[in-house]
C-alpha cells in the first residue's frame, strides 16, 4: 500500500458536486481499495472525510510465472522455492531461464548419444550458461543456484588457483622437492640451482666472471641421467617451488595438476622453508596436514639443515638485531613442527618466539648456500 491525500482523490473524480466525490470514495473505501488513515484529521466538511488514505495496489498476476515453473522446467531444476516466492522468480527469471536452457542441452546431448558434460572451470562455465564470466564468482550466481536446489557439482566445473611456479634443475625421479614461503628465497635458490653466474669481487677490475661454487660430494659434480644436481645446505635439491606464503595452501589442492609429472611422482621427498615465527611455523603446520588428506597424500617435512643456519646466523647477531613479531599472528600451534628437531634446537626457536621475535627467511642468502 501507498499513501494518497484526498487532495488527489477529489482531483480524480474531476468536475463531479462534493455529495457524488464523497459517495465514491466512500464505494471504493467498503471495496477495499482505500483505507483511511485514522490519525489523519477530517477535511472540515459535511459529511466528512479524512485528508489521507491508504491505496491497496492492485495484486500482481503471477499467473505465467506460475505456469513455467511447473510446465517448462527441466527436473534438473527445483521450482519449490519460487512456487512460495513468485515475486522473487519474477525478478530472478531470466537466469533461471539460462540455466533451464543449459540443462535442456545437457539433456539433448545425452538422448543423442554425447557423453556427459566435459568438466570445465568455474568461470568458464559461468559465461557458457550466463554470459558472465563472473556470474558465480562474485555476482548472484551462487544465489540462483541455491534459489533453484542446484549444487555446483551438477555443473562440472572445477576450481582454479594461482599456478605454482616452480624451478627444476633434474628431472630425474626421485627427487628432494622444496617448497619456500617468500618469493626473495626462491629467486636466490633457482639462481644457485639453474648455474648463475656472479661477477667475483676480488677480480672485478678485470670484469671476469665466474660460476658459482660447485658443491657436491668429492668436491664435483656427481651426475645422474646426464643432469648435474645440486646441493643446498648438504641437502641435494632437484626442484623449489614458490609458496607465496598462505597461497600454498589453496596451490596445494591442486598440486597434482599443477606441476610436471617427474615434481608429483611419489617416490620424491617434499620439503618446507619459512620464516621461523607463527605464521611461517603455522603455514607449514596446515600444510603437511592438508598434504595428508585427499586423493594424493604426501609427507612434508620442514628443512631442518636451513632452519639450524638460520639459527646460527641469527646467533651471531643477539636477539636485539631480529625484529619484532607482529600483534596480529595466529600463535596457535600444534607443534607438529617441532617434532623434527633437536632439543636444543626447539628450545632456541621456542626461546626467540616466546620473546616476541622472528628471523625471517631473508637472513640468510646465496653466498650461505
Amino acid at each position: 500500500m501507498k499513501k494518497i491525500t484526498l487532495e488527489l482523490l477529489l482531483r480524480e473524480s474531476g468536475e463531479e458536486a462534493y455529495p457524488e466525490q464523497y459517495r465514491c470514495i466512500c464505494r471504493r473505501i467498503e471495496a477495499g481499495e482505500l483505507i483511511p488513515v485514522k490519525k489523519s484529521p477530517l477535511n472540515g466538511r459535511k459529511p466528512a472525510l479524512h485528508l489521507s488514505y491508504w491505496l491497496a495496489e492492485e495484486a500482481p498476476d503471477y499467473g505465467d510465472e506460475t505456469e513455467e515453473l511447473k510446465f517448462c522446467m527441466t527436473p534438473m531444476i527445483r521450482t519449490d522455492y519460487y512456487l512460495k516466492h513468485l515475486k522473487t522468480y519474477r525478478e530472478e527469471a531470466v537466469w533461471v531461464r539460462m540455466l533451464n536452457r543449459y540443462f535442456l542441452e545437457q539433456e539433448e546431448r545425452k538422448d543423442g548419444g554425447a557423453a556427459e558434460a566435459v568438466p570445465v572451470s568455474l568461470n568458464e562455465r559461468s559465461f557458457q550458461i550466463w554470459g558472465r564470466e563472473k556470474f558465480l564468482q562474485r555476482e548472484q550466481g551462487r544465489k540462483i543456484l541455491a534459489h533453484c536446489g542446484v549444487d555446483l557439482e551438477q555443473l562440472h566445473v572445477y576450481g582454479t588457483v594461482e599456478p605454482l611456479a616452480c624451478y627444476s634443475c633434474i628431472r630425474s625421479v626421485p627427487q628432494t622437492i622444496l617448497i619456500l614461503e617468500n618469493k626473495d628465497t626462491f629467486y636466490s635458490m633457482r639462481r644457485y640451482l639453474s648455474g648463475d653466474w656472479r661477477k667475483i669481487s676480488e677480480v672485478g677490475r678485470s670484469g671476469d666472471w665466474q660460476r658459482l661454487p660447485e658443491v657436491g660430494r668429492s668436491g664435483d659434480w656427481q651426475t645422474r641421467n646426464g643432469e648435474l644436481p645440486r646441493t643446498i645446505f648438504g641437502r641435494e635439491i632437484g626442484t623449489v617451488i614458490y609458496g607465496a606464503g598462505k597461497g600454498i595452501l589453496r596451490s596445494f589442492e591442486d598440486f597434482r595438476v599443477c606441476v610436471e609429472a617427474h615434481v608429483n611422482a611419489p617416490e620424491n621427498e617434499i620439503l618446507y622453508f619459512g620464516d621461523l615465527d607463527y605464521e611461517g611455523i603455522g603455514i607449514y603446520e596446515r600444510l603437511a596436514e592438508l598434504s595428508g588428506t585427499g586423493e594424493d597424500e604426501y609427507v612434508i617435512k620442514p628443512f631442518i639443515q636451513a632452519y639450524e643456519k638460520m639459527l646460527e646466523k641469527a646467533g651471531t647477531k643477539g636477539m636485539d638485531f631480529l625484529p619484532d613479531t607482529s600483534e596480529n599472528q595466529n600463535r596457535n600451534l600444534s607443534g607438529v613442527f617441532f617434532r623434527y628437531f633437536e632439543e636444543s634446537a626447539e628450545a632456541r626457536m621456542k626461546r626467540i618466539l616466546e620473546s616476541g621475535k622472528y628471523i625471517p627467511q631473508e637472513i640468510i642468502n646465496i653466498t650461505d648456500f
